[in-house]
């Protein structure tokens, strides 16, 4: 009797320290947990003051764009906007700043579908056409990219000065009409391609510039939109280059007409902001716009092909 009564106790022991072994067990188990949320809070925190920081001067451009005068120089700031339109009304009123805008618009339209064409050519022949010295000139445009453009534009200007390109729509455009990154974007994306295309098309008699623009042009989208845009973005905020380039209001882009701004508005801040968020609206709007496009075409991923 007393051994089964030894027994029932042993066994009440045991059970009792399994669960508190489990107690214990799931207590480590819901501080980590409460570790890892702590951490992870932490880490978005530290991401919005990031993201805040970067995009308080943009805010702050806006805010004294719609201001009032007086509002600009009021102690403490308001920073909130007052939705005051004035600014943009003498902007877009008194001075060229629509003839600017057409200027960038007709500049960056033009680069963008001479990058497309050439990187979209490049491409496909690095990718898809096997000849002697493919890889060699794929790492020696790659090293293009490593060049600094500072260091390039005496010979440059000389080049355009002996062409008679000086002040003119044609020496802001062709320099820019071929893309190291375009071409490393669409060749990434045509060697992602089934051989099986080509052959099929190529059955049907379809030669290798068609086959580019029926077949693989369409199917890799993401690069196209990644490479437009990121091509539309650097032509849309050309200075360096326009501003050595040319000479006449007339043909120059809207980051030198920002230029002739400061020293014409001088310090009457509305007008001059005004006309920065009028610079910058067009490229803001297309980024969020197609901003999931350009991380698919620079992850190399959706390329219209069921892999």
């Amino acid at each position: 009797m007393k051994v089964i009564t030894r027994d029932r106790a042993d066994a009440r022991q045991a059970v009792e320290g399994a669960g508190l072994g489990i107690q214990k067990s799931g207590a480590r188990k819901s501080m980590a947990r409460s570790g890892r949320q702590a951490r992870r809070i932490m880490h978005q925190l530290a991401m919005a003051a990031v993201a805040v920081i970067f995009a308080f001067p943009l805010y702050w451009v806006v805010v004294t764009a719609f201001n009032t005068h007086g509002g600009v120089f009021s102690i403490p700031p308001n920073f909130l906007p007052a939705f005051h339109t004035g600014a943009f009304t003498y902007v877009l009123t008194h001075t060229h700043w629509l003839r600017y805008m057409a200027n960038t618009v007709f500049i960056a339209g033009s680069t963008v579908i001479l990058v497309i064409a050439t990187s979209a050519m490049a491409g496909y022949a690095l990718a898809e056409l096997k000849f002697r010295g493919s890889g060699f000139l794929f790492l020696m445009a790659i090293g293009v990219m490593m060049l600094p453009t500072q260091a390039l534009l005496v010979p440059q200007y000389a080049i355009a000065m002996h062409l008679h390109l000086l002040n003119t729509y044609a020496i802001q455009i062709l320099p820019f009409a071929a893309s190291t990154f375009g071409v490393f974007l669409f060749r990434q994306f045509f060697k992602g391609l089934p051989r099986e295309y080509w052959e099929a098309a190529r059955l049907d008699g379809v030669g290798h510039l068609k086959y580019i623009w029926r077949v693989a042009l369409p199917l890799a989208k993401p690069a196209v939109v990644t490479t437009a845009l990121l091509t539309f973005i650097i032509s849309w905020n050309q200075f360096q280059w326009p501003l050595i380039m040319t000479q006449s209001h007339a043909i120059q882009p809207i980051e030198v007409a920002l230029s002739h701004y400061m020293q014409t508005f001088e310090a009457n801040w509305r007008k001059l902001t005004s006309a920065v968020v009028l610079a910058l609206a067009p490229i803001v709007v297309l980024f969020l716009l197609l901003q999931r496009h350009i991380v698919a075409g620079v992850a190399g991923r959706d390329s219209g092909v069921n892999q």
